[in-house]
C-alpha cells in the first residue's frame, strides 16, 4: 500500500507516518474540489497530509473543514500545527474536546504521566492550541456541509468519552476513529480482513462501546474507515466479531482482578494468547513473532485500559 490510496467516492487515505507504516490512516474526503480530513495524525503527519493534497492537485485552501474523532494524540496530535496551515478550515471535535484543544496543556500532561516526557515529545512535537472562533463542537447529530456532500457527526463511546464517528451519507460509509477496532493490512488474506478491538486507557467502556456499534450498525454502513488502518467492508460480520471478542477482554480482565500486581501483566498474556488464538481462527499466515511485533503496542495498551477499567466506577 503506498503512503496515498485512493478509493471510491474520492476517499483517500494518507499514511500518517505514526512509528512504523501502515500503522495509522489520515482519511480525506473530497467533493467539487471541497476536502474534509479525518484525523490529523502527529506533528509528522502535516507534511505528508500536505503533499497528499498536492498530489491530488489541491491546495491547502481547499479544506474546509478537519475533523477529530477523538483527542489521543496519534489522532489530534497534529491539529494546531495543521491548522496554522489550512486558512479555511474549522475544526470539528466532541464537546469534551473542545477545551483541550483552546488549551492543550492538561492532555499533554495526561499523556506525559503515562509514556514519559521524552516519548511524547519524539512521538508528537509541540502540541499548539487552536483558536477558539476556529473550533466547532461537534454535538451528536450535527451535520455539516461539505459542497453538497453530508457529513454527520454521531457520539460514539466506548474508546474514549470524547469519541466521535463521521457518517458520510453519499458513500454509506463511516469514519470509526478507534470505536470499530484495528485492523492493519499486513493481516489481510486474500479479499478478507483482520479484525480486533482497542481497550486503550483510560475511558475503555464495554457496555458503551457495544452500544457505539450497535448503533453505527443502525445506519447500515456499507464501509469503515479505520484510523488503524483505513478500509474495511464486511461490516456486520466484522461488528459481531467484535462484540464477541470485546466480551473476551472483559472476561481475561475479569480473571485476573484478583492478581494483585500481577494483574496487568496477566491481563497481557490473556490478550495474546487471544489475539494469537484469533489470527489462527482467522488463517493468517504470518509468522507467530510477526503478528507479535505488529500488535504489541496494542497488547500493552489493551492491558492497561483493560486495568484502568477494573478500577474504574464502571469495571
Amino acid at each position: 500500500m503506498n503512503a496515498l490510496s485512493s478509493y471510491e467516492h474520492d476517499i483517500h487515505a494518507v499514511d500518517a507516518g505514526y512509528v512504523r507504516p501502515l500503522l495509522a490512516a489520515i482519511h480525506l474526503i473530497v467533493e467539487k474540489g471541497r476536502v474534509a480530513i479525518v484525523a490529523s495524525g502527529s506533528n509528522a503527519s502535516v507534511q505528508p497530509l500536505l503533499d497528499a493534497l498536492t498530489a491530488l492537485d489541491l491546495s491547502p485552501a481547499a479544506v474546509d473543514y478537519l475533523i477529530l474523532t477523538h483527542i489521543h494524540l496519534d489522532h489530534a496530535g497534529g491539529a494546531g500545527s495543521l491548522m496554522c496551515l489550512l486558512p479555511n478550515a474549522r475544526l470539528l471535535v466532541h464537546p469534551r474536546g473542545v477545551a483541550h484543544m483552546l488549551d492543550p496543556s492538561r492532555l499533554v500532561a495526561g499523556v506525559t504521566a503515562v509514556y514519559g516526557a521524552a516519548a511524547v515529545s519524539r512521538l508528537y512535537g509541540e502540541i499548539l492550541p487552536i483558536a477558539g472562533h476556529r473550533i466547532i463542537a461537534a454535538t451528536h447529530g450535527l451535520q455539516v456541509d461539505l459542497a453538497g456532500r453530508e457529513l454527520l457527526c454521531l457520539d460514539t463511546p466506548g474508546h474514549a468519552r470524547h469519541h466521535i464517528s463521521i457518517l458520510d451519507q453519499r458513500s454509506a460509509s463511516f469514519f470509526t476513529g478507534d470505536i470499530f477496532g484495528l485492523s492493519y493490512r499486513e493481516l489481510d488474506r486474500d479479499d478478507r480482513q483482520f479484525i480486533f478491538p482497542t481497550t486503550t486507557p483510560v475511558q475503555f467502556d464495554p457496555a458503551a462501546m457495544h452500544a457505539s456499534i450497535d448503533l453505527l450498525l443502525s445506519h447500515r454502513p456499507q464501509v469503515m474507515y479505520l484510523t488503524h488502518y483505513s478500509q474495511v467492508r464486511d461490516v456486520a460480520a466484522k461488528a459481531a466479531r467484535l462484540h464477541e471478542l470485546i466480551d473476551a477482554h472483559v472476561g481475561i480482565a475479569r480473571a485476573a482482578q484478583a492478581a494483585g500486581s500481577q494483574r496487568q501483566a496477566r491481563i497481557r498474556a490473556g490478550l495474546q494468547e487471544l489475539l494469537l488464538s484469533e489470527t489462527e481462527r482467522f488463517g493468517c499466515q504470518l509468522p507467530t513473532a510477526q503478528v507479535l511485533d505488529i500488535f504489541a503496542t496494542d497488547l500493552d495498551l489493551n492491558a492497561q485500559g483493560l486495568a484502568a477499567w477494573l478500577d474504574s466506577p464502571v469495571g
